[in-house]
């Protein structure tokens, strides 16, 4: 089966359906095109998201099956509890996006790349600056020790990656975030794919067809983005 190769000057041009998605490797759906506001929003809400390396052209995805998280499923472990009670960590909203989406850029102890690419970092700041795409920041003693960043849509939140330099401190960002979503009506965490840290927390896998049938439910939903403007 052959990719779809999208323009890069038509921002508007439709996705393929997501059943046309490669299952080797699974969920690559499209290739080229470009990281415009456009361009991202819709690749959103069909249920798309972008990932490629540095030297690559931009890859689409949209893996099946899908990791999400429904926030009244938020699991707490004992220990997660127990850090929360301390306060171990301060939580804001919106407040460092540019710091998170630097820090979740910076390789990982098993790779020495990263997938979040200069052109990515310059598109969802621009997001962001839109009110679009928003972060979560876990503070201790006025470092920046953990977060998040993903885009809302409607009534629901793509996370994209997250970071933490102390114990639990993503996680402590992930559990305020859910709690606070669930606040502001939001039904729907895409997590995208499996990881055992996000599995922890409750996120569950389910079929790609039906995690579109969700977006097409609540990414028309009257938007929670007044609520992250009062963070």
């Amino acid at each position: 089966m052959s990719l779809t190769i999208l323009d890069a000057n038509n921002p508007e041009q439709e996705f393929p359906a997501l059943n046309k998605a490669l299952s080797v490797p699974d969920g690559l759906l499209a290739i080229g095109g470009c990281l415009s506001k456009q361009r991202l929003l819709k690749a959103y809400r069909h249920g798309v998201f972008p990932w490629f390396n540095p030297d690559d052209p931009i890859l689409w995805w949209s893996p099946d099956p899908r990791l999400v998280l429904f926030p009244h499923r938020l699991l707490i472990s004992r220990s997660l509890k127990k850090t929360l009670r301390k306060a171990v960590y301060s939580v804001t909203f919106d407040q460092a996006f540019e710091a998170v989406i630097h820090a979740c850029a910076e390789p990982r102890k098993q790779s020495s790349g990263t997938w979040i690419t200069l052109e990515m970092n310059r598109a969802y700041r621009e997001l962001h600056q839109l009110g679009i795409a928003h972060s979560v920041e876990a503070w201790c003693n006025g470092e920046l020790v953990g977060g998040l960043y993903g885009v809302g849509i409607g009534q629901v939140f793509f996370g994209e990656s997250m970071f933490h330099t102390q114990t639990d401190a993503s996680k402590v960002a992930f559990a305020h975030l859910v709690k606070q979503l669930k606040d502001w009506d939001y039904q729907l965490i895409d997590c995208q794919v499996h990881t055992q840290h996000l599995t922890s927390l409750g996120a569950e896998e389910i079929k790609r067809a039906t995690f579109k049938k969700l977006l097409d439910q609540y990414c028309d939903l009257p938007t929670g983005s007044r609520a992250w403007q009062n963070q």
